[in-house]
């Protein structure tokens, strides 16, 4: 009875305090707000320029310093103006009337143009009876040849282009509170259309809506049809059939077989000729430079890359003179259609599929969860002289294998100077028939493309609330505390360089931010009328960790450097010590130079996404500048040695002669057998050790993954395939994360990495077998002593 009794008043403190928690969401803040919804400001760093070093005259001659105050438009906010009627029915009628306003250009697919195309022609002489008069065709070729082309692509239907941009304005403004566009970005994405090389964007892939949405961004602002490369595996053959129509391209299955393969043959010469005329005719193209969200995968998209390379060999053979690239990123504060696993790929989107996403998209944003949305589209650069300055950029590299076992084994202590050679996207599709040299060119025009990509986009509140409660404040904040780290992670973030897709009122801001997040966290009514804002424990810390990501490019050279300080303070003062202990200690430019190098190797190059022209001794020297610049490093004269601030003129060292890359500014062009002599402390000020802390743990869920992966090693069952092994690695994480509470290394995107980063180690070895390719363990890695030697190298990196 007294059990019973005790249940019953447990599940009653239970309501009621559920029932507080509730009314604390629902009721605000407890005081009057005014209705501020986020929106962008005016005065933002401007982002987005293009490589100064590949591309120097794409970057004078696209940019002028006025368009940097044009201020931001709301591309959804269609209202009675923006038609050529006026009075109260156009108000009402004003997106429909507004869609049939939109000038669509003719997109002309020409199927006789394929067909008499060389590369076509070639492969069709081949396949010609011998009695066949020259210049005929056989029907039966000619049928094969109309059908792949059918499958690539059909002419786009203007009717159902203006009937799919109005039903697209309605849902896109009951989805999202806004979508922001630069009109300095869109002024030299048409300066560079107006030049007359045909624009291909490159873009990140965050949900399935960016393809609907980009063309949508860019009919609305005049550039017409947008060509959208899609994704056959995200699609039903329905949904193919309507995208079609709509303007989308997919790739034919012929197209990926072996180039043995006569059918492959064809469709490939026949995807070289659609697409060349494509180019030809003007019509923008869209490609998807990452994989489809919830798919399992490199980051870096086989298949964008082999539609890329079609457009780098359109430019090469001369069918188009050159082609304008312009990086591209949509940022949400919180993604649509997100997958609460993105290790299971979701299976193809469907017509009826797609209906039902959007009306419970459509049910949540009924209940105030409306979102805002950023466009990027960063300055456009040309083709042809990438490909001229980037062949000059190659130097040698070794494999992973080669630049850290020796050192994790401690066979030896001397880091190559060398690059870091690591490609875990394959080779696929029209790609395969291209030169070694072509397929390193697109690799690394893909890489270039991605990190201009992500270094244009905006930081979404969302990300930096995220941050804050998963790193800083994990046991919990109040609320009033919360908005001053708000305010000073924003103002960081923008002194970085990097631009934020927000503003408005402080702390209605915030609000909605957390009202996004409600999900995650809790408000708890304290006394003083304030409220604490406590994370909530469980997997659900997976998804902010998620979110935290998006920051980290912002911070990547700082956090890399604050871990490399705290492996080199790793084996000198304990871990736990106090900050003045550790600001004893000098840390000399080499020492700090070696950790940063292999903390680099280390980390996967999906996540660094270094640009190719950029060597590993110069992001060193970027690294250690930035700790210095945030106050963390001191520089300590010693005697004898130069003094710091002496910036004469010195002999460059023959080890950087040869590097291919950089702008050489003075601490770029120092003689790095002269760093020797220079020492740095720890800055000793009051907000260093927070800071410092902060830093680390931004990349504390890769770090304690990889040392957890390494923990794991005697207790995986090899061999066995590769996603077998990492569907072990998983439940361990989660295992792990259930004891410890540590849920933000239990994501399947870490798992992978671990696994592949393991593989190109040396530790996993990938044999075949009549199963398929099998994983086992190397025999170098077998013994439990190196084992623990790999978890210890990985370990000095992370901070407790």
């Amino acid at each position: 009875m007294d059990n019973m009794s005790g249940a019953r008043l447990r599940t009653q403190q239970r309501s009621r305090q559920s029932g507080r928690e509730t009314s604390l969401w629902s009721s605000g803040l407890g005081m009057k707000l005014e209705a501020v919804t986020p929106f962008l400001g005016k005065y933002r760093p401007f982002v987005g320029r293009c490589c100064q070093t590949c591309t120097p005259k794409s970057w004078e001659s696209l940019f002028h310093r006025s368009i940097m105050d044009l201020g931001f438009c709301d591309v959804i906010l269609v209202k009675e103006e923006n038609t050529r009627f006026r009075g109260w029915l156009v108000r009402r009628l004003c997106y429909f009337l507004w869609s049939l306003e939109q000038h669509i250009p003719p997109c002309w697919d020409a199927p006789q143009k394929v067909m008499e195309s060389t590369g076509v022609q070639n492969v069709i002489s081949g396949r010609a009876p011998a009695g066949a008069g020259e210049g005929q065709v056989p029907d039966l070729v000619k049928k094969e040849v109309q059908r792949i082309l059918g499958h690539f692509q059909t002419p786009p239907r203007p009717f159902l282009l203006r009937l799919f941009s109005w039903v697209v304005l309605r849902v896109l403004n009951c989805l999202f509170l806004n979508v922001q566009l630069h009109k300095g970005h869109m002024k030299m994405v048409r300066k560079a259309a107006q030049a007359g090389s045909p624009l291909v964007l490159l873009s990140t892939h965050k949900s399935l809506l960016d393809g609907v949405l980009l063309p949508f961004v860019l009919l609305s602002q005049g550039l017409g049809v947008l060509r959208v490369a899609w994704d056959p595996r995200t699609c039903s053959p329905v949904l193919r059939a309507l995208l079609r129509k709509l303007g989308g391209l997919f790739l034919p299955p012929e197209a990926t077989l072996s180039l043995d393969s006569s059918d492959g043959v064809l469709a490939r010469a026949v995807v070289h000729a659609a697409v060349e005329q494509l180019l030809v005719s003007g019509q923008p193209l869209l490609i998807f430079l990452e994989e489809p969200p919830g798919t399992q995968g490199p980051r870096l998209s086989a298949l964008g890359q082999a539609w890329l390379g079609l457009v780098v060999q359109a430019v090469q053979v001369g069918v188009v003179p050159d082609a304008m690239l312009v990086p591209v990123a949509i940022t949400y504060d919180l993604v649509p259609d997100a997958p609460c696993d993105t290790y299971h790929a979701t299976a193809p989107l469907g017509l009826w599929t797609g209906m039902l996403a959007v009306l419970r998209s459509l049910r949540g944003c009924c209940r105030g969860r409306r979102v805002c949305v950023r466009v990027h589209l960063a300055q456009p650069f040309s083709l042809r002289e990438y490909a001229v300055n980037a062949r000059s950029c190659w130097g040698s590299r070794q494999t992973l294998e080669q630049l850290l076992q020796p050192i994790v084994l401690g066979q030896s202590t001397v880091v190559p100077d060398t690059e870091k050679e690591q490609e875990w996207t394959p080779v696929t599709g029209p790609l395969l028939a291209f030169k070694a040299e072509d397929q390193l060119l697109v690799r690394r025009l893909s890489r270039h493309i991605l990190n201009a990509s992500v270094a244009s986009s905006a930081v979404m509140s969302t990300a930096i609330t995220a941050t804050l409660l998963l790193f800083k404040h994990q046991k919990g904040v109040f609320l009033s505390q919360l908005l001053g780290e708000f305010s000073w992670l924003t103002e960081e973030t923008l002194l970085r360089g990097f631009d934020v897709g927000f503003s408005g009122q402080l702390r209605g801001l915030v609000w909605h931010t957390l009202s996004l997040l409600q999900a995650h966290v809790a408000l708890l009514r304290v006394h003083q009328g304030d409220l604490l804002v406590v994370v909530r424990p469980g997997p659900g810390l997976t998804h902010l960790a998620r979110l935290s990501a998006e920051l980290l490019p912002a911070f990547l050279s700082e956090a890399v450097g604050a871990c490399a300080v705290r492996a080199l303070l790793a084996g000198r003062v304990p871990p736990e010590g106090p900050w003045e202990l550790q600001g004893i200690e000098l840390l000399s430019q080499n020492e700090l130079y070696r950790q940063v190098l292999l903390l680099l190797h280390l980390l996967p190059q999906d996540l660094l996404l270094l640009q190719p022209c950029q060597s590993s001794y110069c992001y060193c020297q970027e690294v250690l500048d930035r700790l210095i610049q945030c106050g963390l490093l001191v520089a300590e004269e010693t005697p004898g040695s130069r003094l710091a601030c002496d910036t004469g003129r010195q002999r460059l060292s023959a080890r950087l002669l040869w590097k291919p890359s950089g702008d050489f500014t003075d601490s770029d062009s120092d003689d790095f057998e002269e760093a020797e002599g220079r020492y740095f402390r720890l800055s000793q000020q009051s907000r260093c050790p927070d800071f410092f802390l902060f830093l680390c743990r931004l990349l504390s869920p890769l770090l304690k993954a990889f040392a957890q992966a390494a923990a794991f090693l005697p207790m995986g069952q090899l061999p066995d395939t590769e996603s077998g092994y990492t569907d072990q690695l998983l439940q361990f994480l989660r295992a792990t994360a259930q004891e410890d509470g540590f849920f933000e290394c239990a994501d399947s995107g870490l798992a992978i990495r671990a696994v592949w980063t393991f593989r190109d180690l040396g530790v996993l070895q990938q044999k075949p077998s009549p199963a398929g390719p099998m994983l086992h363990l190397s025999p170098t890695f077998a013994s439990r002593d190196n084992q623990e030697k790999l978890e210890q190298f990985i370990r000095q990196f992370v901070c407790g």
